[in-house]
């Protein structure tokens, strides 16, 4: 009923457009010219309104309110197509085809504007919808019925997303005094592999920014995109050290993905970082290696994986690196090195520590190269259930909480999206909302 109510108001705010679409036929009433004219001048008003006039601000957020706009012109633009096809029906049925013909001029005018408008608005305020439908909608604009399909799925997504991102801001207005993220000790948040998190791209989406509204102090790993657990352990190390002058705490609350976890157990136990963590928060990390990566390297030739390691040295390289070494952590993250590790990084019992795995349901539950790998994962691993890169089993650790994300739809939760990788609204899962309860958990726990 309440979406009926909405379909009505988006309605009755189109049908002025729809009349001043078709001012030939409103030429004809019985009135006065002047009053013609009145009423002409009145309704290309309310078109430049509707067009310019910005929306009130959504839950004190300027994006909203652009994103809403967007979509209202989007729908308006929908609605009046489909009414105008009735009205020109109508006026060719009457064999009036000069004022049909007219009309179906000025019309498209109006719908350039209000269509144009949507998708500019759209464009600069969505993260959902995704560059393959404004791709679609540039190539496919003109095609009768086909172009009112996109505009409706890309309007439909859009609204999707502003109700979920209102809900979410209005969420954060409410509990932002109560700073349920504010924890004892500082976090410091350590990325996985062949990514950084401290230069011209957030590893971690909208995680951090959500946190910190919340109340969390929140620090960076900072290490290489790849290099050996001994050599990314190091950077974290001092990292740490630095956290803690800056701060004055006395310890630190650490959360890693994938090989930072690793690399966060490496510090711990061999450089001796153990009395400054209060917890270590695993997620998605591969503790008991990916014995799929032990295989596929024993499939690829020496010199390819040379050659590889170094076209890999020079992008990065050049892109801030140091030192970056593809092999080194590829290496540390096969299955026969892990034994070794386990056994030389065990993680302290006084020191919290859980992990957290997700699974991908299928290869369609995440882009390239995660698409990729999760076949490879079934096809060369010994356990067929992943998250893309790591099997369900690896990320487990003995004695310690482990929990694994699994929502009710088809799509899985992959690897990436355990840091936001895509910035995607994820059905049943709420990745931003994920970590806020995580930090909200450690604080209850006096972390």
């Amino acid at each position: 009923m309440k979406k009926f109510l909405k379909f009505l108001e988006d309605v009755l705010f189109t049908l002025p457009l729809l009349i001043l679409g078709n001012s030939l036929l409103l030429w004809k009433i019985p009135a006065t010219t002047g009053t013609k004219i009145i009423i002409l001048m009145i309704l290309m008003i309310y078109y430049l309104f509707v067009l310019f006039f910005p929306e009130r601000k959504q839950a004190g957020s300027r994006k909203l309110a652009i994103l809403s706009h967007g979509i209202r012109l989007i729908w308006q633009g929908c609605i009046y197509s489909v009414l105008q096809i009735f009205v020109i029906s109508f006026t060719l049925s009457q064999k009036d085809y000069w004022t049909a013909g007219i009309n179906f001029l000025i019309s498209l005018v109006i719908l350039a504007g209000i269509f144009s408008g949507g998708i500019f608005r759209t464009v600069i305020s969505s993260r959902q919808v995704k560059v393959l439908w404004y791709v679609s909608l540039f190539f496919f604009w003109w095609v009768p019925v086909g172009n009112l399909i996109l505009f409706h799925h890309i309007g439909k997504i859009a609204r999707r997303e502003f109700y979920l991102e209102r809900a979410k801001a209005e969420l954060d207005l409410v509990r932002k005094e109560n700073e349920i993220c504010r924890t004892k000790y500082p976090v410091l948040m350590v990325h996985g592999i062949f990514f950084r998190d401290w230069q011209m791209f957030d590893y971690w989406g909208r995680i951090p920014p959500e946190l910190r509204r919340n109340g969390a102090e929140i620090y960076y790993g900072k290490q290489q995109s790849s290099q050996s657990i001994a050599a990314s352990a190091e950077e974290v190390h001092h990292q740490i050290h630095a956290i803690l002058e800056k701060t004055g705490a006395e310890k630190i609350n650490i959360i890693a993905h994938s090989k930072g976890g690793l690399d966060s157990r490496y510090a711990i136990a061999k450089l001796g970082d153990a009395p400054y963590v209060a917890s270590l928060t695993t997620i998605s990390t591969p503790h008991h290696g990916c014995d799929w990566v032990d295989t596929v390297l024993k499939k690829i030739p020496v010199s390819v994986q040379q050659w590889i390691d170094r076209r890999y040295r020079k992008i990065f390289q050049a892109l801030g690196d140091t030192s970056p070494e593809f092999l080194a952590g590829v290496y540390d993250l096969t299955a026969e090195h892990s034994k070794i590790f386990n056994k030389e990084c065990p993680v302290p019992e006084e020191i919290f520590c859980q992990c957290y795995m997700s699974e991908m349901r299928s290869a369609n539950s995440a882009p390239f190269p995660l698409k990729f790998s999760y076949l490879c994962v079934k096809l060369f691993g010994k356990e067929p259930e992943n998250d893309g890169l790591v099997p369900i089993s690896s990320a487990k650790l003995e004695q310690r909480e482990f929990y694994l994300l699994k929502p009710s739809g088809k799509r899985g939760i992959s690897h990436g999206d355990m840091i936001d990788l895509n910035r995607e609204n994820i059905s049943d899962f709420d990745v931003r909302e994920f970590y806020v309860n995580l930090l909200k958990e450690l604080k209850q726990k006096g972390f």
